[in-house]
């Protein structure tokens, strides 16, 4: 299987077909308090049981008036109007208001009856008279809010699937809700593969080296809204292996890194294939960095073995498992990225028939926004650091020329 790539596209599709039954077990909904309810994924729509706002509320602190007394008023010629009262912050106002009429009110005020506009206390005097002077018209409507202007009753005003910013909280309080339902963060088991590797708190002698994929997956895992498990390092025996993956299988996704190329001890693949059906779903996309990639679903969970390289094993993450992860946690796989064009510094060369992604910094801003490849081997995760994206050379190309326009993908969500 690993001779019969397939373009990073395909790969996807068949992923996410292969995950239909995921979405029963994965997307269990619990009950989550506002205060800590950003950044999860709703599960039941969030509606307005009545109208928001559910009066009609001034936007300044001024005066409430019939609009029609205003009509012709200046700053030569002021219109003088009652004042009749004052409207006081969360209680109705004591009174309608009558032609000729004017009640002081602040912003965030219910407006009275009988008013229909308010005039901004910078365009008005107080001769001192008991009257107010209206030194500008208002027209019916201006500087307040209707009922039902910010949600209608009955309306949803967050959908379920809907990622929760900080505003959606806002506009959750708003509407009566004290707690949201939202689906339970995936739960994703990760695991290195290799007896050449240690902890990172340990000094590796010579021929081992440190673990930095489970971390650095970790954080990725996290960065998605997904909750990560180290399961450790795994020895490159198959009993280990049988035995790591069978505790990984009580979590919603499996990460296991090292171990996806062809080797005569690279078991990965083997283990992977004994987890359940539908099995291996490829072994090998057509990219770089990454080639050697393992797609698997066992039992409606995604499977992933990941190059040993952190930078292929990040990139992988980025095109096959954040995808998968985002499917899990019921948000749209795929979502609208933020376009960053940039000019390319240097000329880059590609072999045709094999989708590349670049990774580059970026330096200044606007059309002068330049993309400085970072280059170096996939097993350097310093490379990775130092870059903001990744600039895509389609599989049809030969590679990009020096001042391309070109399109930069972010590679981390924050």
């Amino acid at each position: 299987m690993f001779f019969k790539v397939v373009p990073v596209a395909e790969a996807q599709l068949s992923l996410l077909q292969a995950l239909g039954s995921a979405r029963v077990k994965a997307r269990m909904v619990e009950e989550v308090s506002l205060a800590r309810a950003v950044g999860r994924v709703l599960a039941r729509d969030v509606v307005a049981e009545e109208a928001l706002p559910p009066f009609a509320r001034s936007t300044v602190d001024g005066y409430a008036v019939q609009a029609e007394d205003t009509f012709g008023a200046s700053e030569s010629l002021p219109a003088y109007l009652q004042l009749a009262g004052e409207v006081v912050m969360g209680r109705p106002a004591e009174g309608s208001l009558r032609e000729g009429q004017c009640f002081g009110i602040p912003t965030g005020g219910a407006l009275p009856e009988g008013a229909d506009a308010v005039i901004m206390v910078e365009h008005t005097e107080l001769p001192g008279d008991g009257t107010v002077a209206i030194m500008r018209p208002v027209a019916p409507g201006e500087n307040l809010v209707q009922p039902g202007e910010d949600a209608r009753a009955g309306e949803v005003v967050l959908g379920r699937g809907h990622l929760l910013r900080a505003p959606d909280i806002g506009v959750a309080a708003a509407v009566g809700y004290a707690s949201l339902a939202v689906f339970r963060r995936p739960r994703v088991a990760v695991l290195s593969t290799g007896d050449e590797l240690v902890v990172p708190g340990e000094a590796p002698s010579r021929g081992q080296v440190r673990d930095v994929n489970s971390y650095t997956l970790a954080a990725a895992v996290t960065t998605e809204g997904a909750e990560p498990e180290l399961l450790g390092i795994v020895p490159d025996r198959m009993e280990s292996l049988r035995e790591a993956l069978g505790r990984a299988m009580e979590a919603d996704a499996i990460l296991v890194s090292g171990g996806s190329s062809i080797g005569a001890r690279d078991l990965v693949a083997g283990a992977i294939s004994e987890l359940g059906s539908p099995g291996i779903l490829l072994h090998g996309v057509a990219v770089r960095p990454g080639k050697p990639v393992i797609v698997a679903v066992a039992e409606g969970r995604p499977v992933f073995g990941l190059p040993g390289h952190p930078v292929s094993a990040l990139v992988m993450f980025h095109l096959l498992v954040r995808p998968a992860l985002r499917f899990l946690a019921g948000m749209d796989p795929f979502p609208p990225e933020p376009v960053v064009r940039a000019r390319l510094s240097r000329s880059l060369s590609s072999r045709s028939g094999i989708e590349e992604f670049v990774r580059v910094s970026l330096e200044g801003s606007g059309p002068d926004r330049v993309a400085r490849p970072v280059l170096g081997k996939s097993g350097l995760i310093n490379t990775l650091a130092r870059a903001w994206g990744l600039v895509r050379i389609p599989a049809e190309s030969t590679g990009l020329a020096e001042g391309d326009e070109v399109e930069v993908i972010p590679i981390y969500p924050i």
